[in-house]
This record gives C-alpha cells, structure tokens and sequence, in this order.
C-alpha cells in the first residue's frame, strides 16, 4: 500500500525525492479572486449568493444567533462536553505559561528601550465544515488568542444543511464553552473575504460582520487560496495545506502503533500525507501487513486507501537513524513521531518539525485533543521556517524608545555619521537640530 522509497546508500538530495502532496494554490487564487472581489464590492450579497453556490444554503442572515449558541452547548452531549472542557483546560495551562512580558533594556544611563506585547485588537478564526466537523480546533484557535488578550473574537464556520443552515452544533457548543459569542454561518473563501473586508448589511439590517486585523484557521484549498490572496489585506497565520505525519522508527517500534498513527492522519484527506522513515525493512514488511488489516477495518476505509497510496505518502528506507534524522529534517513534518530506542535524545536533535510527538504513548492524536499543545501547525515543509498557532501568533513586538537630552548627546555623532554614510542627511540633521547646530 505504501510506495517504497530508497535512501539507503546517501542521496545529495533528499527534498526532490521525499513525497509531498502536490497543491496548485495560485490556479485556485485565480478561480477565487472574483469571489473575493465580489464580497468586497457587494459585501452580505455576495457572500449569501456564493455560499448557496458553494454549500447549498441560502441564508437569512449570516450571523449565528446567541440563542442557537447557547441551545447547542446546553444539548451537548454529556461525554463530549466533559472531552472538550479537559481539551481546554489543558490548552489554557501550556498556552498561559507562554504568555510574555515586556522588558526594558537600560542601553546607556538615560537611554532605555522597552519591548511591549501588545495582542491584536480583532481576529477572525476559520474552523473547517467539510469532510469532518472540528470543534477542536475552536479549542486550538480561541485559547491562545484569549490568552493573548485579543479583544475582539469572531469565528466562522460553513453553514450545515442538516443543521437548518447553522455551523456544526459542535462546533457551536465548543464556542459556548469558551464564551465566544460572534459567530458566522459562512466557509470557504467567501468567509475569509468578508473577515477582511468586512460585510455590509442588507436591507433589513442584518449580516454586518467588521473586518478584522487577523485571520487564523486551517482550512482547504479554496481557504488557502483566499488567505493568499489576501495576505497583506489583514495578517495571516500561515497557508495550511494537507494535514501531513511522518514517523521516524527503529526496529523497536510496535508496527500496529505505527500503522494506526499513518491511519489515523489518512482518514482526513484523500490527500493527506503518511510517511514512515525507518532503517528496518522488516518494520516496514509489518507495518504494511497491519496496515492491510486496520485499513479495512476503519471506518473511512477508502479516504484511507487513496491517501495512503497516494504520491504523498510512502516508506523512506534509510541507512541508520542519523540518515533518519536527516530526512525528516528536510522532510520538516506538520507532525513527526519518534518511536525509537531513545526517543527523547531523537527528539531533542531534530531541527524542523510542527510539532514532535515522543515515543509509544505520544501518538498525534493525544495532539488533536487533549495533549495542551496546539495542532494547528505548519504544513507542507514551512515547519523548516514557520511555527504553529500559539499565544506569540496573536501578540505584536512593538519598541518603546526613551531617551534623555544627555543620551542623545552622546550618541549624536554616530547617527550623523551613519546618516551621511547613507546619504540621508535629513536623518542626521533632525538629531543636530535639537542642539542648535
């Protein structure tokens, strides 16, 4: 089922050979750009015609009413509320240990600079409605930014026809719990125009949506699309693509742990990708033998298959577990497991990952829910550059310069110098004219 990828021996390259989902997200930019054009310029119209061409519902209004909110997380499920309340006391404790002070720097006697963390003032957060429903990650998108001290929270979610038009009634119960009561029943590149733009009202009034500074959430192509196109408009966390696991493995791993977690990332998408990195060809004949018996098993049995056979997915055979190290790193995982003799000392040494899940009891999904770290995450090699979601993504550095007379004084003569040096000498002249030069 996987496709067999052989390192062994050394390879110059390894990022040309590695599998990779392959996105065409500029060919989506282009189809979305009058959608996002359109809600621009016509604003509640708009955004109501393409969500009944794109998800069937036509809307009333695109607000979620408080009442519809409150209803949901009342008839929650008992089992589940309990799931989602751990889920979230657990974010809160990881999230609130990364939250930042400012910090004054004395440069010279009279002379301080001072970093501030100042949130961003509104943030919109994308919560997907497609293949599978994501109450979770409201959990993963809300609590950092509340911790961060963002003000203004509005999520958005595409409406459900089996839900009257509304958004998942999970979903919709995880934003009670966490007290977010600005909600719309809007997906795809059309929400996040109307993030950005905002959205006027219609004649009666209703569907007025503010823009907002930020946007967060994974999504799909159409979302990544519509977060490209966008970018500069209001701040983007990142383009997400398919959700992605590797697993870097000795012959100590227990192949039906391995098995399920490649699964377990392959029930997402079609396109979801599942690598396994290993220098035991015996691992990967077991693995692939279980692989066989848990696939037909499973519930999405052919989303399954067709990612697991897909180009993005396969075993990477490797000399030994350096070369493993090595592969992964340019591999630069969303999610990367390590189930080896040592995992922690595996774990430490790798450079590029979203987030890294360490030995047999660590499994990506404790990360899905209720492990306290975040699972949006980079995907698509960007963990090389990018981190995930956390307190830090809503937080601005911002600089707070004081200087007395005698500082500046003392220092003049340098910025003047720099300043002629760059041939800017307005630059120097502004530092002169307050000494009567």
């Amino acid at each position: 089922m996987l496709n067999r990828i052989d390192l062994r021996g050394g390879v110059s390259d390894v990022r040309r050979l590695l599998p990779r989902a392959q996105l065409d997200v500029s060919v989506a930019v282009e189809k979305i750009a009058p959608v996002v054009e359109a809600v621009r310029e016509h604003g509640f119209a708009a955004i109501r015609e393409a969500t009944e061409r794109f998800d069937g519902v036509r809307l009333a209004e695109l607000r979620v009413p408080a009442e519809a909110i409150a209803a949901a997380e009342r008839e929650l499920d008992p089992d589940v509320r309990a799931a989602l309340t751990e889920s979230i006391t657990r974010a809160r404790k990881v999230h609130g240990d990364q939250r930042r002070a400012d910090h004054t720097t004395q440069v010279v006697h009279g002379g301080t600079v001072t970093e501030r963390w100042i949130p961003v003032d509104r943030v919109g957060l994308y919560v997907p409605g497609g293949l599978a429903m994501y109450p979770s990650t409201v959990v993963m998108n809300v609590v950092p930014a509340q911790v961060a001290g963002v003000r203004s929270l509005v999520v958005v979610s595409p409406p459900q026809q089996e839900n009257g038009g509304l958004p998942d009634a999970r979903v919709l119960a995880a934003c009670g719990l966490l007290g977010v009561e600005e909600v719309y029943a809007v997906g795809g590149a059309q929400a996040v125009a109307m993030l950005a733009y905002g959205a006027g009202t219609d004649a009666q009034g209703r569907g007025h949506c503010a823009p907002v500074d930020m946007i967060t959430g994974p999504g799909n192509i159409w979302v990544t699309a519509a977060k490209r196109l966008l970018r500069g408009v209001v701040g983007i966390d990142a383009e997400a693509g398919p959700t992605e696991i590797a697993i870097l493995a000795d012959d100590t791993a227990d192949p039906v742990h391995v098995a399920a977690d490649l699964i377990s990332q392959a029930e997402h998408d079609p396109l979801a990708a599942s690598v396994l990195v290993t220098p035991s060809v015996a691992l990967v004949e077991a693995v692939e033998a279980e692989l066989t018996r848990q696939v037909a098993a499973t519930k999405h049995t052919e989303r399954v298959t067709t990612a697991l056979s897909g180009r993005q997915s396969g075993a990477v055979l490797v000399d030994d577990l350096e070369a493993g190290l090595r592969v992964v790193d340019a591999y630069a995982a969303e999610h990367l497991e390590i189930q080896t003799r040592d995992a922690r000392q595996w774990a430490m040494r790798v450079r590029s990952a979203g987030a890294i899940f360490v030995g047999a009891y660590a499994p990506v999904s404790l990360g899905d829910y209720c492990a306290g770290s975040n699972h949006v995450l980079p995907t698509g090699g960007c963990a090389r550059h990018s981190s995930g979601l956390s307190v830090q993504s809503f937080l601005r550095g911002v600089h707070l310069i004081e200087y007395t007379e005698q500082a500046l004084r003392e220092v003049a003569g340098h910025v003047v110098t720099l300043a002629n040096v760059e041939d800017l000498p307005a630059h120097g002249q502004a530092v002169q004219a307050r000494f009567g030069r």
